[in-house]
């Protein structure tokens, strides 16, 4: 048997608020925006660019519930970690678009870490692994 998964949802208000975020300033890849009339919603799927692992699918909360849960997806845990081949690229780059960093960039004997909240709050790990022990 082989699995993988595909697609992470990740809350969000409004679905071009966050493709600005994501896209703009995080400059993610728009995957697929398609409009669902059935149930008035977009099927909004983004990856980090050359990225062919899972990807993260826009949902926006259309519930009190959902909408309470909006950056707190994981009780103020770190939620998702990106890799990259290159940190300080990435950092400064994030830096310079505003994206927040409530840790800054640290050396760890596994690799480089820093991490940074979404335009709602939820946090992420950017990390540069380091060589294989």
């Amino acid at each position: 048997m082989q699995q993988s998964l595909a697609l992470v949802a990740l809350l969000v208000r409004d679905y071009d608020e966050a493709l600005a975020f994501f896209v703009g300033d995080l400059g993610f890849v728009l995957v697929e925006d398609t409009f669902m009339p059935q149930q008035n919603k977009r099927w909004v799927v983004i990856a980090p660019p050359a990225s062919s692992g899972t990807r993260i699918l826009l949902a926006r909360a259309s519930t009190p519930e959902q909408t309470a849960r909006l950056g707190d997806q994981s009780a103020g845990r770190v939620f998702l970690f990106l890799h990259t081949d290159d940190i300080r690229r990435d950092y400064a780059r994030y830096r310079a678009k505003g994206v927040e960093f409530v840790r800054p960039l640290t050396e760890e004997p596994w690799g480089q870490v820093a991490v940074f909240t979404d335009l709602y709050g939820n946090l992420w790990d950017l990390i540069q692994p380091g060589p294989p022990a």
